[in-house]
């Protein structure tokens, strides 16, 4: 039905005639001749109309924003003092000899170049529309050419694109499972995977070697901006590696993807352990393109006449910790105030603050409410964390987690307040994560998944779980962690003692497991993986600020569709089919 579509028209087109297809952009007129920009998925053209040619005219007329159009005409240069050398196109215009109307449209429920003033709830309800914005079509495509270059990348490296099944059984991966009622098997359930976790793992058993897969995965919890209950994972899995091959392998990737679609080269991949990684930044994601760093001086508050900061810093599982920022003794009190109320988010219970305004003058060229507690450390304070006049020094003290969630998010939000970035790309790996993690109750929980290796024995496991290493690694960019992996466990003996670990009985073991403690048995392969998020990918390397503006028909925040009203209700006939059977709300 076309010749071109309309962002490939140039100047080496001029006087050939061409037939273009899409969607009224804008319509114009001008002394008597109309203007039309016309769009397709691949850019914008403007057709000219003149009355000369009465029908083409006509359906010109009638034409109106999103209208569908058939355009067939002829390729000229724009006459000088018209061109606009800000359009792909600019340099040229289309002479329509006809203009066939393919359909109508209804006055669109936003206009596309204005969509900024538009809710996202307008825009995901009516999303084909908000679809057609040259801004969202040009992510897609973008996304388009990741996940090919993805997938050369790994077939070349001899890596099998291998599908996993979406219908599986329940297992435990740190979020609630998506069920599926069996209407063959009644009282039982399937759930939609978390990952292909196991599988992939069976695949190595199996002896495929190298396997890739770009997989849905579902989860069941709350939504950030870059979560979505479903989600795509760049999935890759190798046998007979070490954790250094296959870092090697996925970086090379990523380095690629860089370099072919955004055409940059990202820095060095520096390595990090996951404990330095709190200590000084409070996150084991931190975005090092901020050159905030805590400071530990938790030693220096033991003895001051100050409890807020002495209970912590002589706690088992307290901390004090520090967060210089040069320049920072010009914040107002208010900003001040609204980072006290951005921290106690994550569970401080306040900020503590000094402007030194000139050290020269001791405590009086000091300014805060907590100088009078500690002036015997005060000099030495200072000195650790090498303050000048016109900074501010921020405190956390209460448990290690809340001082690092609460003062690492603050770092943060000040390198994105005060724009404090030194670059534009930081990427790192953060590797030796502890095996298993304490909750306030001292259960412990897998810090990744309970298929992780650990860097140890499984007696050695056994006797002091909390202290045990895992064989963990995570690739993260800005601040932002874009794939976890490990090395698998592929002794049943060591799978087990894990389990037991965890205070999974062997009974429940094997109901859950037992195919992969079955597989174990039959010859498994020393092999690892890693799994990156497509959507997040995608969301850095187009500037967007949340996931859903990378993924086609995203959910909300209440992982909800507006576009299909799902979830929704089904009728009693389907629920009989499925012995499943509603309860009433209250008060009804």
């Amino acid at each position: 039905m076309r010749s071109h579509y309309c962002g490939q028209l140039n100047e080496s087109l001029v006087e050939q005639h061409v037939t273009l297809c899409g969607w009224v952009h804008r319509r114009r007129d001008h002394g008597g001749v109309i203007f039309l920009d016309l769009r397709d998925r691949d850019g914008i053209a403007q057709i000219v109309v003149d009355p000369d040619t009465p029908e083409a005219f006509a359906s010109a007329d009638r034409a109106r924003s999103e209208y569908v159009l058939k355009i067939v005409g002829r390729v000229r240069l724009r006459p000088e003092g018209t061109q606009n050398a800000d359009m792909p196109t600019g340099m040229i215009e289309v002479l329509a000899s006809r203009v066939e109307l393919l359909n109508s449209a209804q006055t669109p429920p936003f206009q596309l170049d204005e969509h900024g003033k538009v809710g996202e709830e307008v825009r995901l309800k009516y999303r084909y529309v908000d679809l057609r914005r040259p801004e969202m079509v040009e992510r897609l495509r973008l996304r388009s050419r990741i996940t090919h270059s993805v997938r050369a990348y790994l077939e070349e490296h001899g890596f099998l694109d291998i599908e996993t099944p979406i219908l599986t059984r329940a297992t435990p991966e740190g979020a609630r499972d998506y069920l599926v009622p069996s209407r063959t098997h009644p009282g039982h359930f399937f759930a939609l995977p978390q990952s292909p976790q196991l599988f992939k793992q069976l695949l190595m058993v199996a002896g495929l070697d190298r396997y890739y897969q770009i997989a849905k995965c579902f989860r069941d919890e709350d939504l950030r901006a870059d979560r979505q209950p479903e989600f795509t994972q760049i999935d890759i899995e190798a046998s007979f590696v070490e954790e250094n091959d296959i870092m090697s392998i996925t970086e090379a990737m990523v380095r690629g993807l860089f370099r072919d679609v955004l055409e940059v080269e990202l820095p060095e991949f520096p390595r990090m352990p996951y404990s330095e990684a709190m200590h000084r930044f409070g996150s084991d994601k931190p975005d090092l393109r901020i050159p905030l760093e805590l400071v530990d001086v938790s030693d220096l508050m033991a003895d001051v006449d100050f409890k807020v900061f002495s209970a912590p810093a002589n706690a088992a599982d307290g901390r004090v910790a520090a967060l210089k920022v040069e320049g920072g003794a010009a914040l107002s009190r208010k900003q001040i105030d609204d980072y006290t109320r951005f921290v106690g988010v994550y569970g401080a219970k306040g900020l503590a603050w000094i402007k030194v305004n000139e050290r020269a003058k001791g405590l009086e060229g000091l300014q805060s409410p907590i100088v009078k507690f500690m002036e015997n450390v005060i000099e030495e304070l200072l000195d650790r964390v090498g303050a000048k006049d016109g900074d501010v020094v921020f405190f956390g003290a209460d448990k290690t987690r809340i001082v690092n969630d609460a003062i690492g998010a603050l770092r943060v939000k000040l390198g994105e307040d005060l724009n404090l970035y030194t670059r534009r790309w930081a990427p790192l790996w953060v590797v030796d994560f502890p095996m298993f993690e304490v909750d306030d109750a001292g259960r412990l929980s897998a810090c990744h998944h309970p298929f992780t290796a650990p860097s140890c024995s499984p007696e050695a496991l056994k006797a002091d779980p909390a202290s045990a290493l895992s064989r963990a690694y995570d690739m993260v960019l800005n601040g932002t962690e874009l794939g976890g992996g490990s090395i698998r466990i592929h002794d049943q003996q060591m799978q087990k003692a894990v389990f037991e670990v965890l205070g999974i009985a062997e009974q429940e073991a094997s109901e859950k497991f037992g195919f992969l403690l079955d597989a174990l048995q039959f010859g498994a392969p020393p092999h690892g993986g890693l799994a990156f998020g497509l959507d997040r990918l995608v969301m850095l390397m187009v500037g967007a600020r949340t996931i859903r503006d990378v993924i086609a028909f995203p959910k909300t925040q209440s992982a909800a569709c507006l576009l299909t009203e799902a979830p929704g209700e089904v009728s009693a006939q389907q629920l009989k089919e499925l012995n499943l059977r509603l309860r009433q709300k209250n008060g009804e």
